[in-house]
């Protein structure tokens, strides 16, 4: 086997491949961790209880998650684009957990009464 850079032959050890790879390999810069993506779920959730909380009722609780909701995922994207999307993952993952929690309640609330809670 011949080496592509001096032209000289060699024979491989077999601990690393022999020749050029097939194709690059990339990297990626800044990987994501595992403590990212709880940090940014952790503040989602946080985010997410105390806005819910300032609701006095089912409606009140789930408006002012969709509100809280679209607060973080706009700030995700900005970490997506600008800083940690660790981070960000960790906030989309939670935000769409809470919204799926007030569609719950908004279903639940609807089957038992029969009225739209929402208007």
């Amino acid at each position: 086997m011949t080496d592509p850079y001096d032209g000289g032959p060699r024979n491989p050890s077999g601990l690393f491949p022999a020749g050029l790879p097939r194709r690059p390999t990339y990297r990626e810069p800044h990987q994501i961790d595992g403590a990212a993506v709880l940090l940014g779920g952790v503040v989602a959730t946080t985010w997410l209880m105390l806005f819910g909380l300032l609701g006095t009722g089912v409606r009140g609780y789930v408006w002012w998650t969709l509100f809280a909701g679209g607060i973080a995922w706009l700030v995700a994207l900005l970490l997506v684009r600008h800083g940690d999307r660790g981070v960000a993952t960790g906030v989309a993952i939670v935000v769409g957990g809470g919204w799926s929690i007030a569609a719950a309640v908004v279903a639940s609330r609807w089957m038992v009464s029969g009225d739209w809670p929402l208007w």
